[in-house]
C-alpha cells in the first residue's frame, strides 16, 4: 500500500499481468489513480539467448536476414519470407537435429543417462511450483504410457520429456512432485513397451549452463500454468527464439505470443483467465475424476505411491485446476504431435516462432520502460 501511495508508475510484466494488477489485485487504488498502472512485457537478449548459445541457428539466420537483427531483433520477421522455402526448412531441421545430438551427448556426460536424439524433445524448464503445473505434464506422460501399453502396435511419434526445475527446501509439495517425476521417469525408462517411444528425465541441478545446452535442442515448449497465475517468465521467449513450438494456456506472455503466432504455430488448451475465475466458486474436482476414465486411471496409479498429491487434487480443491484442464491438454498434445509428425511442417512452425520472437526482446522492453515509465 505504501508503494502504491508513493510510486508514479505501477508496472506489470505482461499485458495480462498488468490487467490483473489493475482490475483485481489493486482494484481499489487503481479506481482512484488508474493512470499510475501500466505494463511492459518482459524480453530476452537475442544476442545471448540465440546467437551465443545456438551458433548453428545464428549462422542460418545471418544468411537469411543479415546481421542487423543483433541490434534490431524485430528484423527476425524477415525469416517469414522463407516460410515455404524447402531448402531453408531442410537446413533448419538439420540445425535442430544437430543440436539435439549435442544435447544428448551433454546429457550423457552430465547425467549419465541415454536420451534418444531421434525422438521429439519436449521440455518444461522453470521453477517447480504447483501453479506452473509440472504435475499436469506428468499426468499426460502417464496417460501416454498407458496408451502405449493398451495399443503397442499403434503409430506413436517417439518423444522424450525433460524437466528442469528447482524448488525451495521448505516447499514440501513441490519436492513431492519432483519425487513423482523422478519415480515416473525410472518406471518409463525401464519399461520395454516404452523403449524407443517414450522417455522422461528430470535434469539434475538445473542452472544457466544446463539451459544453454537444452534450449537450442528443444522442439516443444510446455507453458501450461493455470490461466491468470503466471506474470511473465522469459523461458517461453528463449525457447521460442530457438525454434521450439509452444503448447500452453492463455496465461502471462503466452497471450501476446499467441497474437503473433496464431493457432497454426502455437497450440492452446485449457480454461482462460475469465473461465477460471467464473468456475472457481463452484469447482468440484471430484466430478472430473468420476467422469473421465482416462484421468481416473492416471490418478489411481499415482495414488499408490503419492496419495498425498492425488488427494490434494481430488479432495483438496485442486486450486490450480489440473483436473479441469486435463482432457483439453491431452487433445492439444495429440493435435500438436499430429502436426509435427510432418517434418516439413515442424520446420515451418519452428521458423515462424523464431521470426516472431523479435518482439520479445529486452531491447524493446527497455525502450518501453524509458519512454513510458522513466521518461528518458
Amino acid at each position: 500500500n505504501l508503494c502504491q501511495a508513493v510510486c508514479r508508475r505501477i508496472n506489470g510484466v505482461s499485458r495480462l499481468h498488468g490487467s490483473i494488477l489493475k482490475t483485481r489485485l489493486f482494484s481499489a487504488v487503481s479506481s482512484v489513480r488508474p493512470e499510475r498502472y501500466t505494463f511492459v512485457t518482459n524480453g530476452i537478449d537475442h544476442r545471448r539467448w540465440l546467437t551465443q548459445i545456438n551458433p548453428r541457428l545464428a549462422a542460418l539466420v545471418r544468411e537469411c536476414v543479415g546481421e542487423d537483427y543483433l541490434l534490431e531483433p524485430e528484423r527476425l520477421d524477415g525469416l517469414l519470407k522463407f516460410e515455404n522455402d524447402g531448402a531453408v526448412l531442410e537446413r533448419l531441421a538439420a540445425v535442430k537435429q544437430a543440436n539435439k545430438e549435442d544435447f544428448a551427448a551433454w546429457f550423457r556426460r552430465s547425467q549419465g543417462a541415454l536420451l534418444d536424439p531421434q525422438a521429439v524433445l519436449d521440455v518444461q524448464i522453470k521453477r517447480l511450483h504447483e501453479y506452473k503445473r509440472q504435475l499436469l505434464c506428468a499426468m499426460l506422460i502417464e496417460h501416454l504410457r498407458r496408451r502405449i501399453h493398451d495399443a503397442p502396435n499403434a503409430p506413436f511419434l517417439p518423444r522424450s520429456f525433460v524437466f528442469g526445475a528447482k524448488a525451495a527446501g521448505s516447499y514440501t509439495t513441490a519436492k513431492r512432485i519432483i519425487e513423482l517425476l523422478i519415480a515416473l521417469g525410472e518406471d518409463i525408462n525401464a519399461d520395454p513397451f516404452c523403449r524407443g517411444k517414450l522417455q522422461l528425465f528430470f535434469l539434475e541441478n538445473y542452472r544457466v549452463s544446463a539451459a544453454e545446452a537444452l534450449i537450442p535442442a528443444a522442439q516443444v515448449s510446455e507453458q501450461i500454468s493455470t490461466a491468470g497465475k503466471e506474470a511473465s517468465g522469459t523461458g517461453c521467449m528463449k525457447l521460442m527464439a530457438n525454434g521450439a513450438v509452444t503448447i500452453g494456456t492463455l496465461d502471462g506472455a503466452n497471450v501476446e505470443m499467441y497474437e503473433r503466432l496464431g493457432s497454426e504455430n502455437m497450440q492452446l488448451f485449457g480454461l482462460t483467465e475469465q473461465q477460471v475465475e467464473a468456475l472457481r466458486p463452484h469447482y468440484e474436482p471430484r466430478r472430473y475424476y468420476d467422469a473421465d476414465p482416462a484421468l481416473r486411471a492416471v490418478l489411481d496409479r499415482f495414488s499408490r505411491r503419492f496419495p498425498d498429491l492425488v488427494s490434494g487434487l481430488v479432495y483438496g480443491g485442486d486450486p490450480y485446476m489440473l483436473l479441469a484442464d486435463f482432457s483439453s491438454y491431452v487433445k492439444a498434445h495429440d493435435t500438436l504431435y499430429a502436426h509435427i509428425a510432418d517434418g516439413r511442417e515442424a520446420a515451418r512452425m519452428s521458423l515462424v516462432n523464431i521470426a516472431r520472437s523479435g518482439y520479445f526482446a529486452a531491447d524493446r522492453a527497455v525502450h518501453e520502460y524509458a519512454s513510458t515509465i522513466w521518461n528518458i
